[in-house]
């Protein structure tokens, strides 16, 4: 009952087919290429600007917070080794004006190699104290160092002060010598709010394009639908529960939505943020990166792990949805029933069960959850933790900055969310591919009433009917219809009768053409009705149905259902024509009157004269009415009755007709039994034989 309420089970997902599923897909969005490109870059453009948020916080430790010299010495040095380091890193040195000593910043001291510093180390090449540098105009500050030490100052004029000498210095004085290092803060500070700002605006560029994208992407797949839908024969709607029409058209492309525009691009995005990330962890210090990537096949196993169980747990909590969705469809729909036999108590009882099935699969989903997202969050940990501890000994040793550390740490806690993210969209993933092959298999289905290549197209319709031979199952080895022959001439009116299950009703879903025969032919002026073009031999046709589907809107809309071409007049005189007009005067507002759904709001009656002014509306010559009399009052059937008198002077025919007195009028009456046409004649000729129309008039199976 509950199996396939919109819901593919397991086992369907993750096949090879997902990719070809993809491409179709993809051909939908071909329109709006332009506009998915857009977004594609703006994700770049954004991840770019998230990439460059801890890199410039090193750029600020490094450059200007605790900006710091080492001095080279360069005087008395013979030892060849050491010249040929110091010849290999020229670009990296600043030369003193003196020419003693060379002065190398502490971002680049980290360039070196680390056995080429612990060479220069050793030898004392590289001094322990370290220097601060201010621009050259700081130079006529009064600076109290100690006599025996002067500080040093660059080709470019700039002066470089050891740290160890400005303990005596005023904080003023301070803030005038690192200004350089002030206004360098100042401009990463604007920097960084400036990166934060564009990222906030494309931010909400990107996200408008992905909805604007994906919603007409859902709305050209959702009309594509609708529109295959109406294409079906009928028996497809037999065979299909209402439920899951719906949720094809509803839940299952609204899947299709969250993947364009929460798997597509953030997928996207969280790969290309992984590799940027590991290409700059490897760029800041690669020894430092391949500590920190041992974590990976541990992340990723994680990973998996979870997609896995989280699959099944996704798939049970979209399973239980689905029974609560089908049961509370029926139930509403029913309650009139449970309240007339008192089962409230029942299926309280029944709804409190899959309820409880729903909490405890809910449940299950929370726990994946709540172990996978601590996880996460332990093994981010984990990763700093790495990081503070092997690289807090490099910094110690001076073999990686203070703000590559920082930076390193900040790169740390962003790689892990997209590992997340991943890990989240690989269920999108698969429940939207399931919406996607469960559309594709509805949109491939060829249960459809097909137009004829060749179309006959005919001219004035006369109404001239003919079954020939006509054989006809809805399911395979249980036919309907035996061999039936019958002619209906234009202008003639005929009534067929029968008990239930003898094919009456069988015989207007081929006039129709509903269905196809299985052999045998239906003529309609000599033309076989698969040789009609379907719109030319609807319209052709009045049907009146004995279940009317009234739909929820004004008189005037159910008359016409938006029909182009009728006014109000014809409206007017297709309800006059059907003895609706004197009820629909005494409503409210008459033909705006609105109806609630279903036409809860008028009476059975009521609803069967509006569909005798419905198939009355395109002036048919070929009228058929479907035991159109057969739940209604006395004083309904006599204004039905008025009608059809009136109705079918000049009309080809058809009454199927549990009651006498819609019949005994007609030209012909057709006896069906089991499928066969076994007595026909007037009501007069078929009492006088005795046959079974004359036993089902005496049984009151045909009430007079």
């Amino acid at each position: 009952m509950y199996s396939d309420y919109g819901y593919m089970e397991e086992g369907k997902l993750g096949k090879p087919y997902d990719f070809r599923l993809l491409k179709r897909l993809s051909r939908y969005a071909i329109p709006y290429k332009k506009t998915f490109a857009a977004a594609l870059c703006l994700t770049i453009l954004i991840t770019l600007f998230d990439l460059a948020v801890p890199y410039v916080t090193k750029i600020a430790i490094d450059r200007y917070i605790i900006a710091s010299w080492y001095r080279i010495r360069t005087d008395n040095l013979t030892d060849s080794k050491v010249k040929d380091i110091l010849n290999r890193y020229s670009h990296l040195l600043k030369k003193s004006q003196e020419g003693d000593s060379y002065f190398i910043s502490n971002m680049n001291m980290k360039k070196l190699d680390p056995a080429d510093l612990h060479i220069l180390k050793s030898r004392r090449i590289v001094s322990t104290d370290r220097f601060y540098r201010t621009d050259a105009v700081h130079y006529k500050f009064e600076i109290p160092l100690k006599k025996e030490i002067s500080p040093y100052v660059l080709a470019d004029g700039s002066l470089l002060v050891p740290r160890s000498q400005m303990t005596g210095i005023s904080k003023s004085d301070i803030l005038k010598m690192r200004a350089g290092d002030i206004r360098g803060v100042t401009l990463v500070a604007v920097i960084f709010f400036v990166l934060i700002l564009l990222s906030f605006a494309l931010s909400y560029f990107e996200f408008y394009l992905l909805e604007f994208t994906g919603q007409h992407i859902m709305q050209d797949i959702r009309l594509t639908l609708f529109q295959k839908m109406q294409s079906h024969a009928v028996k497809f709607f037999n065979h299909n529960p209402l439920g899951r029409l719906v949720t094809r058209v509803t839940n299952d492309i609204e899947n299709l939505n969250e993947m364009f525009k929460s798997v597509f691009v953030t997928v996207f995005k969280d790969i290309f943020l992984l590799t940027g990330i590991l290409i700059i962890l490897l760029l800041l210090n690669w020894r430092l990166a391949l500590v920190c990537f041992t974590l990976i096949p541990v992340i990723f196993g994680l990973t998996f792990l979870f997609s896995t169980i989280a699959r099944e747990a996704f798939r049970q909590l979209r399973a239980s949805v689905a029974k609560i969705n089908s049961f509370l469809q029926e139930r509403i729909s029913g309650m009139r029933v449970i309240q007339l036999f008192v089962r409230e108590t029942f299926q309280m009882e029944m709804f409190t069960k899959i309820n409880q099935e729903n909490f405890l699969a809910g449940m299950k989903q929370i726990r994946v959850f709540a172990i996978f997202m601590p996880l996460m969050e332990l093994m981010s940990s984990l990763g700093i933790g790495l990081v503070i501890w092997y690289g807090g000994g490099k910094v110690v040793q001076d073999q990686l900055t203070l703000g590559a550390l920082v930076a390193f740490i900040g790169y740390i806690q962003m790689f892990f969310k997209p590992i997340r993210d991943i890990s989240e969209k690989y269920n999108i993933m698969q429940s939207a591919m399931a919406s996607t092959e469960r559309i594709f298999e509805f949109m491939d289905l060829k249960d459809e009433i097909p137009e004829p290549e060749t179309p006959s197209i005919a001219g004035e319709v006369k109404g001239h009917l003919e079954f020939k031979n006509v054989s006809f199952s809805y399911e395979e080895n249980n036919p309907v219809l035996h061999d039936i022959s019958f002619e209906v001439n234009p202008g003639e009116t005929i009534a067929i009768v029968g008990s239930t299950g003898s094919g009456k009703t069988t015989l207007v879903n081929l006039i129709e053409r509903f269905y196809d025969p299985d052999s045998g032919t239906v003529f309609l002026d000599g033309i076989d009705l698969r040789e009609w073009p379907k719109e030319q031999l609807r319209n052709s046709i009045g049907l009146c149905m004995q279940d009317v589907f009234i739909f929820a809107g004004s008189i005037t809309d159910n008359i016409s259902l938006g029909m182009e071409g009728i006014d109000e007049k014809q409206v007017e005189t297709a309800a006059s024509n059907a003895n609706a007009l004197h009820f629909i005067q005494r409503l409210p507002d008459g033909f705006r009157h609105e109806i609630g759904e279903g036409g809860s709001t008028i009476s059975a009656g009521e609803r069967q004269l509006l569909s005798f002014a419905r198939a009355l509306i395109k002036n048919p010559l070929i009228l058929i009415l479907d035991e159109a009399t057969s739940s209604i009052d006395p004083d309904t059937e006599r204004l039905i009755k008025e009608a059809v008198t009136r109705i079918t002077a000049k009309r080809t025919t058809i009454i199927i007709a549990h009651r006498l007195s819609t019949i005994r009028h007609a030209d012909r009456i057709l006896v069906m039994h089991h499928g066969r046409i076994i007595e026909q004649g007037n009501h007069k000729h078929l009492m006088n034989i005795r046959g079974v129309y004359y036993k089902l008039n005496k049984t009151g199976t045909v009430k007079d």
